[in-house]
């Protein structure tokens, strides 16, 4: 697929960064926002992005629609609900939700799409804001291997690590596992300080010590997270 048009549903701290860098790679990028007015997306309409008044007017052009939004609930009503993505996306066009959803959600999705001709893969992302805005993602796909392959360059201008890892659900799977590394982490971390601070040892010095040695981690070194 050769330069494909591009419907991006979801400006936040995330869809923001991943707009911007496909605009960068030469992407023509469509969009509808819920609340336009934010400077954010002020900031990409003045960068070329083509903001539309509605959500069925972004999908027209389209060859491509990326959704990246807050809740399961907020993608299953963009697909699923009457005149929404699903009713208005043209038979053999693609659809990629790229939230952090529902395994389930993602194969009804799918399967829904499928009747109606569309290709559907789930691939939520992780890497943080600022991984969206470097173009640096780690993307998590499910979803048939010929639809991956084919949209794999629309993955690439935003990501560096992208991996599918089977039909339709997939990548919301893969997510959650690493959801589950994140929360386990963040967990034995609060222990750990909370047990040292009961103990009366420095954690200032404790940190200094610790993080150079098996215990360090990415969240150890920067305090951002995964």
């Amino acid at each position: 697929m050769n330069k494909p048009a591009i419907a991006f549903i979801g400006l936040g701290v995330m869809g923001t960064g991943m707009a911007r860098n496909l605009m960068k790679n030469g992407y023509t990028v469509h969009a509808w926002a819920r609340h336009p007015q934010k400077p954010n997306v002020q900031a990409l309409k003045n960068e070329g992005i083509i903001l539309h008044e509605t959500l069925q007017e972004a999908l027209k052009p389209a060859d491509v629609v990326i959704t990246i939004v807050g809740y399961p609930q907020d993608v299953e009503s963009l697909y699923l609900q009457p005149d929404g993505i699903l009713d208005h996306l043209e038979s053999g066009k693609y659809a990629i939700d790229m939230t952090t959803s529902d395994p389930e959600l993602a194969k009804t999705i799918h399967e829904k799409g499928r009747e109606r001709g569309i290709h559907v893969l789930d691939a939520p992302v992780t890497g943080g804001d600022s991984g969206a805005k470097n173009g640096t993602l780690s993307i998590l796909v499910g979803g048939n291997p010929e639809d991956f392959e084919t949209v794999l360059s629309v993955f690439e201008a935003m990501g560096t690590n992208i991996r599918r890892f089977g039909e339709a659900g997939s990548g919301q799977k893969a997510k959650l596992a690493n959801q589950i590394l994140i929360s386990g982490t963040m967990a034995a971390l609060a222990e750990a300080w909370t047990y040292a601070k009961e103990s009366g040892l420095d954690l200032e010095l404790l940190y200094d010590a610790l993080k150079t040695g098996a215990a360090g981690s990415q969240w150890t070194y920067t305090g951002q997270g995964f």
